[in-house]
């Protein structure tokens, strides 16, 4: 009898241990199963439509992540409607697309993490009110998951300035990737406020590296920007009629090599390789005040800000009150009063250039400024004493000269993967015949 209460106790025993371990491979099989967590802020339908192009990239490895957010911050004509018609086209060719793979997700699910965010650039300050986007970016992000939510920025950062504004506390629970460069440019007050105060972020300021995508001098002929349409998509699904109406069909989706990083890589890592490119940790942004015009004789980094900042009256206007504009580059840039007669105005340069300004205002003494500057690569550029200064989780492009693809910084960490990333994808379009 005592022998038999022993036995008994040690199955017992044998039983629990048995069970723990079933379930501790099953929650180890789930975490390893578990997909990225993805939130989208696009500038879709604007002036640039290869966020198109990006969005029906997406929509077609959307079996591969769990989206939490698509949001809309565009400054022009593009809304929230246009992701919506994207996922119309999504929902037609969806019975296709599940054959192949069982983890697509409903149209449904996908209209309701629409959200429309900012549709006007940042003051001064860098950052206005909250928007349904910024707010459903802190929704998302708070998630008690042990997952960090991967928010792909392709067009201004606003609503992720606002986000930080509004709950600081999403810093540890979200990773940024961001296509800087030009939009850089259209949103370098929300940037200045984001590296000013919150340099902690962990964020990828991609800048050039992107460009990789859709430079190809050395792509095989069947999948150019130029041939890959005709080749692979035309012919293929709602998402394929519709893809020829940007571009023409050739493909560039700058905004993608963001989503490609998650894809394929370790995306922890940046300075490891991934199909979104390779990155390096940097500890300062440039940023230059001029409180003079400048000249041909100032030399600042691409992609760097430039703050120039004049004398004039004192004037009894609101915060953040646009009273002068900047015009360079064909484009004209609001200008602030920030207080004690004087006024500011804030620019990125995209590229290498010798650049001219002119200031234009009612106010005499800011009407008719002018001045140069001259912006070199490589990004961040010799530092200077106004210069963020940046935590140890902040990456940028690559700055090697070998790198580079033309005056591209880092491009060649995206185009060496071109290939066999154009080649996965043609496969999925031909799940669409």
């Amino acid at each position: 009898m005592v022998i038999s209460t022993v036995m008994e106790g040690k199955l017992k025993d044998l039983g629990s241990l048995f069970i723990a371990i079933l379930l501790a491979l099953g929650s180890f099989a789930a975490h390893a199963q578990q997909k990225p967590r993805i939130f989208i802020s696009t500038d879709i339908g604007g002036t640039d439509p290869d966020d198109f192009q990006s969005m029906i990239h997406l929509l077609m490895y959307a079996d591969l992540f769990q989206i939490e957010g698509l949001v809309s911050t565009s400054f022009q004509t593009g809304r929230k409607k246009d992701i919506l018609d994207m996922i119309d086209l999504y929902e037609k060719d969806l019975p296709k697309l599940k054959k192949r793979s069982s983890g697509f997700p409903e149209p449904v699910s996908l209209r309701n993490v629409c959200k429309q965010g900012a549709t006007a650039w940042a003051p001064y300050a860098g950052f206005r009110k909250s928007t349904e986007g910024s707010e459903w970016l802190i929704s998302c992000a708070k998630k008690s998951v042990d997952q960090p939510l991967w928010v792909l920025v392709w067009g201004g950062i606003e609503d992720v300035a606002q986000a930080l504004h509004d709950a600081p506390e999403i810093k540890d629970k979200i990773r940024v990737y961001w296509i800087g460069g030009p939009n850089k440019k259209w949103g370098v007050n929300a940037y200045d406020y984001i590296a000013q105060n919150h340099p902690d972020l962990w964020m990828i300021e991609c800048n050039a590296t992107y460009r990789g995508w859709f430079m190809d001098p050395e792509s095989p002929k069947d999948i150019t920007a130029e041939s890959f349409y005709p080749n692979y998509i035309k012919g293929r699904g709602e998402m394929g009629k519709d893809f020829i109406r940007y571009y023409k069909g050739n493909i560039k989706m700058g905004d993608t090599p963001s989503l490609a990083y998650v894809m394929h890589g370790k995306p922890e890592n940046p300075s490891g390789e991934s199909w979104g490119g390779t990155f390096t940790p940097i500890t300062r942004s440039s940023k230059t005040i001029f409180n003079r015009n400048s000249t041909t004789a100032d030399t600042v980094a691409t992609y760097g800000v430039i703050e120039w900042r004049f004398n004039g009256p004192k004037i009894n206007v609101s915060a953040d009150s646009t009273v002068f504009s900047l015009r360079t580059g064909g484009q004209q840039w609001p200008g602030y009063y920030i207080g004690d007669g004087k006024y500011a105005v804030r620019y990125s340069p995209k590229q290498v250039e010798i650049g001219e300004y002119i200031t234009i205002s009612p106010i005499a003494e800011l009407n008719g400024q002018k001045g140069k500057y001259v912006s070199t690569a490589p990004w961040p550029g010799k530092p200077e004493p106004n210069d963020y200064k940046l935590g140890k989780h902040w990456y940028g492009d690559l700055p090697n000269p070998e790198l580079f693809l033309g005056q591209q910084q880092g491009a060649k960490t995206v185009a060496k993967h071109r290939k066999e990333f154009l080649t996965d994808w043609a496969k999925r379009w031909r799940w669409l015949e």
